[in-house]
């Protein structure tokens, strides 16, 4: 039976209440601080003052654990709009959100699926938004948005480890690698390369965000129009 079945154990006051909440939050507070890394059953239990064999009794082992936490920060992925695009691009936008606050998030996300009750809250505001779209359709539309964002949010999360593993920003890798890249570009071996370094603008990541989320949601849209 999956955790999302299984009852919960009678709370024991005594020596310390405890519930799959308590667990989740505590697991959570492990990971925003210092990643997926920091959080094992051992340390989760030392949070919340408990044995960790206690922790058996509420979740089979950390697997379970991961997919609790996921589907608890669903619970803060709520699309909204009116009309399919307007939702998609909510459900994209707070999903970015959500990685930004949880940035362990990014490792889970796309993995297994997410079956929890938040989840699926989040499933059904986006399939009742695809309403009028070809059944067929909608399984691919949804999942050509999901993957947008999945990769783009990585690649966020991503760069925003290796500044803080090297301690080095974008100006400060600008100025380290900025002259070798200009004498590569002068050789005039990349000019279509060197025409987008040299004259497009330098978008921050929420521009670059919307944009290629604009440029899929039109080609979805010219799909569902035809």
């Amino acid at each position: 039976m999956l955790v999302w079945e299984r009852p919960e154990p009678p709370d024991r006051p005594v020596p310390a209440s405890l519930s799959r909440e308590r667990i989740v939050r505590a697991a959570i507070k492990l990971a925003d601080a210092d990643g997926l890394e920091a959080v094992s059953l051992r340390k989760v239990a030392a949070e919340l003052d408990v044995r960790p064999m206690r922790l058996y009794g509420y979740i089979a082992g950390k697997e379970e654990l991961l997919d609790l936490m996921v589907d608890a920060v669903h619970a803060e992925i709520r699309p909204v709009g009116d009309g399919w695009r307007e939702v998609l691009r909510s459900h994209a936008e707070a999903t970015r959100h959500a990685v930004q606050g949880h940035e362990w998030l990014a490792d889970l996300l796309g993995g297994r699926p997410q079956l929890g009750p938040h989840a699926l809250a989040t499933g059904e505001s986006v399939m009742a938004a695809l309403g009028g779209v070809d059944v067929d359709d909608v399984m691919p539309v949804v999942a050509a948005v999901n993957a947008y964002v999945i990769g783009a949010v990585r690649r966020e999360i991503a760069e925003r480890r290796a500044e803080r593993a090297t301690g080095m920003d974008e100006k400060h890798w600008q100025a380290t690698l900025g002259p070798y890249l200009q004498r590569t570009l002068a050789t005039g071996r990349f000019p279509a390369l060197a025409t987008v370094v040299h004259e497009a603008t330098d978008l921050d990541a929420d521009h670059t965000f919307g944009i290629g989320l604009d440029c899929l949601l039109d080609g979805i849209e010219a799909r569902i129009s035809r």
